[in-house]
């Protein structure tokens, strides 16, 4: 049940229920790095040509450089909008929806093939471990067509968690 100010548990009781309080805590890049490693789902923001933002749910990893790494396809709007204008964001999201999130600002690249194989193995590593044959997911890559948005972080808010202000959670 969500949080709230009071739950009914008959028709003459109103039991009062703890309100979560939101948090935004800062932090470096090591814990940015740390936080966002066991997290995979997020939302990737680029730039369509007439300037509104696309948004894309995507499955993403960080790869050894620290990059955030998201595999698509050379025609999906969040490649071609990458290829023109690099500055994305993305919000990277707890398992659970109510968990803690981050957003990530930063400049992508698009890999294609073949720059994209090794690339898309360290992609599929970063969030599956290892795969039990892995020539048969670079043949299928290729078969795909696969390509790789590496974005390159620039900057980032505080890991935050939605809630009450500290000075209404009690109320």
């Amino acid at each position: 049940m969500a949080a709230g100010p009071s739950r009914m548990s008959s028709p003459q009781e109103v039991i009062p229920m703890a309100r979560r309080i939101a948090t935004a805590d800062r932090v470096d890049r090591p814990q940015l790095l740390d936080f966002l490693r066991p997290r995979h789902h997020a939302i990737l923001v680029t730039t369509r040509a007439d300037g509104r933002p696309q948004l894309s749910p995507v499955t993403c990893g960080v790869d050894g450089e620290g990059r955030i790494v998201v595999s698509t396809y050379p025609r999906r709007a969040k490649a071609r909008n990458a290829r023109r204008d690099p500055r994305v964001s993305v919000c990277v999201l707890s398992d659970d929806f109510d968990g803690p999130y981050v957003q990530v600002d930063g400049h992508a690249e698009v890999l294609d093939l073949p720059d994209a194989l090794e690339p898309l193995v360290e992609y599929f590593r970063s969030i599956s471990g290892e795969h039990p044959d892995w020539d048969e997911y670079r043949d299928a890559m290729r078969r795909q067509g696969k390509s790789l948005i590496r974005v390159t972080i620039e900057r980032w808010g505080p890991i935050a968690t939605g809630g009450f202000p500290p000075e209404l959670a009690e109320q």
